[in-house]
């Protein structure tokens, strides 16, 4: 198995995931937000208005990074690894009935 080919695949599944991931935080964020400055509209203190919005954006663009980048190293560590003991107790075999 080549470690590389894995590593890619790993690092392309995990960033869709992360996208995901980023589009839900974003979601709740934003409805966060918007029930919290409801809430305190009279009272004129609290976080920014846009302070939701901003974390929303900002998991869009930092989910699919980090969890592509993290695929990308695990999935290449786990495929040396897998390669490393299959040389030693070989590797699986699969039965095809």
């Amino acid at each position: 198995m080549r470690v590389w080919s894995v590593a890619k695949i790993a690092g392309a599944t995990y960033a869709a995931l992360g996208l995901l991931i980023g589009l839900m935080f974003a979601a709740f964020s934003m409805v966060g937000a918007g029930i919290a400055s409801a809430a305190r509209e009279g009272e004129g203190g609290g976080l920014p208005a846009g302070l939701g919005a901003l974390f929303g954006v900002g998991a869009i663009i930092i989910a699919p990074i980090f969890y592509g980048v993290c695929g990308l190293i695990f999935g290449a560590i786990g495929a040396a690894l897998y390669n490393l003991f299959a040389g030693m107790v070989g590797g699986v075999e699969i039965e095809v009935a």
